[in-house]
């Protein structure tokens, strides 16, 4: 076992100093220092497209990926970087349909956008929600596997782990707003790169004894085949979280499309672009580094699942069955990332690996805090409590707004613990609001006919729906008579049919309170709403390429 030695320390302390250098000066720049919110929360609108890209995938990319991510490539394999590339395209959809419409509107939340399309109760409603969203499940989860994280590789505790991760994302986003974060992204993006792609190569040239990264390539794919198929078929263990067919045509667009659409910690940096043609260029360089994120963490997950079932051809390792067994005797597959990290990567790597590790995590911490703050001062502050506030005191609460998420989140998080797979128990959990909430969204976009009442309808309905279906599979109602009423369905398939159902729900209430006329507040497109310039395209079509040529590969 590697221990962290004093130059990984130092390599660390030297990335902290860095980011947080980069962050406070970036912050005292007199436009970046929160005179106005538009400073604060749009970073005065001055993002090149490559800062977007860089900033995009630092803020998707987390602990919940690094670690979670790894450990369901641990227990599935390969089936996992659906949500990745498939990310990919989805990028491009909301490039061409969605940014257009949302920049025109000059938008600073996505829940200002449900404002001029259906109301402002509404918007304050879904308002209230994002922000208990993302401090309950994201800055939660991301706190949770950071500090796990940490306490497997450098053996320290996790609540303490936690806090200094919070306490390192506050002291330069609370202060510098999305300047700040979107710069120092660069940087943390261009780490997370490279320490993943160290970590990769060193697990696959440690999983046989002959050593070798394309020996150790070849050696994973002869031993575990089940691990490199891209769909899975019903008599798979994981076909409930990842059904087949259902990846490419089914569910995982719900989550998708809300996710890189209508997600205000990642689509803000989109708005916050010199431009429209500036943002799109900058959401097609993000679908670009999607592409490479399962090299970086689905295949070390794989790794350490072949090296923990240590069949013939794979190096012997001390402690592998230990590492990955929890107390009552569970498999704790989300072990797996900062194992490797723990096990393999020699003194001075280490540091480097585990700044990169950090950097993910802090990044996506600071990515969150700003979004919280600009929704609940744009949406909630300036809306219902104090309209007339000055710039001065929108940016003071969105400060104060965001130390208080981050307290809580800090709080909450370590009622995580025992949670195993997270990254799929995130997703399918999130999947109770998202159908509804992405209903509303495209319904609005694009059904000029949808009213306000119909999005409420759709949406409160969505989440019965959802709750519906959560019955059988969890059985709660087993022993019951009505038993018979509640079906099992992959989650995916149940966000699908809810999607589907709540956008019938807006289309029938609509006709009915309105019928049939054109809602006043419609989204009114021409033909040249969606034209995109070459760079876009000819990346659009090369992105759509590779894709094609994976999904034939490891189908």
């Amino acid at each position: 076992m590697n221990s962290f030695t004093t130059l990984d320390y130092v390599i660390f302390a030297l990335y902290a100093a860095v980011i947080l250098g980069v962050g406070l000066f970036v912050s005292r720049n007199k436009k970046n220092s929160g005179k106005t919110a538009e400073d604060y929360f749009l970073a005065s609108k001055s993002l090149p497209w490559w800062a977007i890209g860089a900033s995009l995938i630092a803020a998707n990319i987390s602990a919940e990926q690094f670690i979670g991510m790894s450990g369901s490539g641990f227990a599935l394999g390969l089936a996992i970087a659906s949500y990745e590339w498939m990310a990919a395209l989805t990028l491009i959809i909301v490039g061409k349909y969605f940014l257009p419409i949302f920049i025109e509107k000059g938008l600073y939340t996505i829940p200002e956008f449900i404002e001029k399309r259906y109301s402002a109760n509404l918007k304050s409603i879904l308002a209230v929600f994002w922000v208990a969203l993302f401090i309950f499940v994201n800055l939660t989860s991301v706190l949770f596997l950071g500090g796990k994280a940490l306490q497997v590789v450098l053996g320290v505790d996790p609540f303490y782990a936690m806090i200094g991760l919070a306490l390192f994302a506050a002291a330069y986003s609370l202060w510098g707003g999305l300047s700040a974060v979107a710069w120092t992204d660069v940087i943390q993006v261009a780490l997370l790169v490279v320490g993943g792609l160290i970590t990769a190569y060193i697990a696959l040239d440690n999983v046989t004894p002959q050593g070798g990264v394309i020996t150790g390539l070849q050696h994973i794919f002869d031993v575990a085949p089940d691990h490199f198929k891209m769909i899975l078929n019903e008599s798979h263990p994981e076909y409930m979280n990842l059904p087949g067919i259902a990846v490419l045509v089914g569910g995982l667009w719900v989550a998708n499309l809300y996710y890189w659409g209508f997600n205000q910690y990642i689509i803000q940096r989109t708005l916050a672009a010199k431009s429209l043609k500036e943002s799109q260029k900058g959401i097609v360089f993000a679908a670009f580094l999607k592409m490479i994120v399962p090299v970086l963490v689905v295949i070390p997950g794989i790794v350490a699942y072949v090296m923990y079932q240590s069949g013939a051809g794979t190096a012997t390792i001390d402690g592998v069955k230990e590492a990955f067994t929890g107390v009552d005797g569970a498999v704790m597959n989300d072990n797996a990332y900062p194992w490797l990290i723990k096990t393999f990567i020699p003194t001075g790597l280490k540091g480097l690996v585990v700044a990169a590790l950090a950097a993910a995590i802090v990044s996506s911490l600071a990515s969150m805090l700003n979004s919280t703050a600009t929704i609940f001062t744009m949406d909630i502050y300036k809306q219902n409590i104090n309209p007339n506030a000055s710039q001065k005191q929108l940016v003071s609460v969105g400060r104060i707004s965001a130390a208080i998420a981050l307290v809580i989140a800090l709080v909450v998080a370590p009622a995580l613990g025992g949670i195993n797979q997270m990254f799929q128990y995130i997703q399918e959990y999130t999947g109770l609001v998202s159908p509804g909430i992405l209903a509303v969204f495209m319904m609005g976009l694009f059904y000029k006919r949808a009213t306000n009442k119909g999005a409420i309808w759709g949406i409160l309905l969505s989440t019965l729906i959802a709750f519906y279906f959560k019955i059988g599979p969890n059985g709660w109602m087993a022993d019951s008579a009505l038993s018979s009423l509640f079906v099992t369905l992959p989650w995916m398939h149940q966000m699908m049919i809810t999607w589907i159902v709540s956008m019938l729900i807006i289309a029938v209430v609509s006709h009915f309170e309105n019928k049939g006329a054109v809602s006043e507040k419609a989204i009114i497109i021409d033909k040249n709403t969606f034209k995109t310039d070459s760079t876009f395209n000819i990346a659009s079509y090369v992105i759509i390429i590779l894709l094609v040529a994976l999904y034939a590969i490891f189908w």
